[in-house]
């Protein structure tokens, strides 16, 4: 049913449809929404699932840690500095491979005290063997939990989709949410690999020396790379049922005859495509690639998208501090050595903070790289508040 619905609740509700037994999260701006409505459907009784109130994002992380390790299938919500509080129990979810799936409303980190858009909190998580999955758009955002749900009780890994804090969790947009019944026939009921049950003594993530510990980080980075044969699948399966194209490693604009290619992910990319049209009425050849599955990194589909084309611009609303740019780092790899040479791929950074990104930047951004390539670049930079003293 097409509804015109705020992105919180359109995943609230989708998340419902997906019949999680245990919820558990601790409210924090922009993420608040979502789990403020998940907890009104499980009050209603139109959700049967126990909502647990914590204390801390640390709490409801070990909470759902618990719950799926006993066999449930659980499911939690959160942003930046919740996501950081989070981290050490992020990093046991995936190397005890329990199929959580996450919501990350994706904001700044502190300090300063930032409560807007950018990425820098799922990235700063990115190695901690989480499948990532990052939405456009709400339709998307939507779609990408009943996927994510899928792919991680197939592959045993925890699946976080990441959509735009604001951008995306408190606009309004006309969102096809699907009936119980279709999302029922598209998701079976959760089955347990492994269950801590008294009847059956066993534990896990236990003590692990140095004779047995690269073994697991193999194992899990391993998992990560077989995953994408299940990723590919249940997107194929989705648009079959569903009717709609949604989720998969990468999309495209207006690649194949493009002379410049923007690279980037999260909802910046509507921009990018306005700016596209804009740019070919003047009889420019722009084109996108979008990451949709950052974690793991589709660096063969990059490839192919990627082979041909020499004057590759990556965007990106996150930074390694001290490095530059992180996906930039990534699309980098996705070339063999002997092909490097040959690409001009520069890497701006953008929108730390929420600061927004215009059709004008983005045409700076694209008349700066024509007449050079930029190896690491700050847009939308305000100079004049930058002293040399203060570095």
């Amino acid at each position: 049913m097409l509804k015109q619905i705020e992105g919180s609740h359109a995943v609230a509700e989708v998340v419902s449809y997906c019949r999680p037994n245990v919820i558990s999260a601790y409210p924090i701006t922009p993420q608040t929404h979502i789990v403020e409505e998940l907890a009104s459907i499980v009050g209603r009784g139109d959700l049967d699932a126990e909502f647990v109130n914590v204390e801390s994002e640390f709490s409801a992380a070990s909470v759902v840690l618990g719950a799926s390790a006993a066999g449930a299938r659980a499911y939690t919500a959160t942003t930046s500095q919740g996501l950081m509080l989070m981290s050490e129990v992020i990093y046991c979810i995936a190397g005890m491979r329990l199929p959580i799936v996450l919501t990350c409303a994706n904001r700044a980190i502190s300090a300063p005290l930032s409560i807007w858009n950018d990425q820098q909190d799922s990235m700063a998580v990115r190695d901690a063997g989480w499948i990532q999955l990052h939405a456009e758009d709400n339709q998307e955002a939507s779609d990408l939990h009943i996927q994510a749900f899928k792919i991680a009780e197939q592959t045993f890994l925890p699946t976080m989709v990441c959509m735009d804090g604001f951008i995306l969790t408190h606009a309004f947009e006309p969102v096809d949410i699907p009936e119980q019944k279709e999302v029922d026939a598209f998701l079976p009921a959760f089955k347990p690999k492994h269950i801590v049950d008294p009847r059956w003594p066993r534990g896990i993530g236990l003590f692990a020396d140095p004779r047995f510990y690269m073994e697991t980080r193999y194992i899990l980075h391993r998992a990560l790379e077989k995953s994408q044969e299940v990723i590919k699948e249940v997107s194929a399966d989705f648009a079959k049922v569903f009717g709609r194209e949604s989720g998969g490693f990468i999309k495209t604009y207006k690649l194949k005859e493009a002379d410049l290619v923007i690279v980037s992910m999260g909802s910046v990319v509507g921009t990018i495509k306005e700016l596209i049209d804009k740019l070919e009425e003047e009889g420019k050849k722009v084109g996108l690639l979008q990451i949709c599955s950052y974690r793991p990194f589709p660096r063969k589909e990059v490839y192919n998208a990627l082979k041909d084309k020499t004057n590759i611009t990556v965007l990106e609303k996150c930074i390694s501090l001290g490095r530059g740019g992180i996906l930039a780092s990534d699309i980098r790899w996705s070339f063999p050595r002997a092909e490097k040479k040959e690409r001009n791929i520069s890497s701006f950074v953008a929108g730390l903070g929420g600061r927004n990104i215009s059709i004008d930047d983005l045409r700076y951004m694209v008349e700066k790289v024509e007449k050079e390539p930029v190896e690491f670049g700050f847009l939308g930079l305000r100079k004049e508040l930058i002293a040399e003293k203060d570095m």
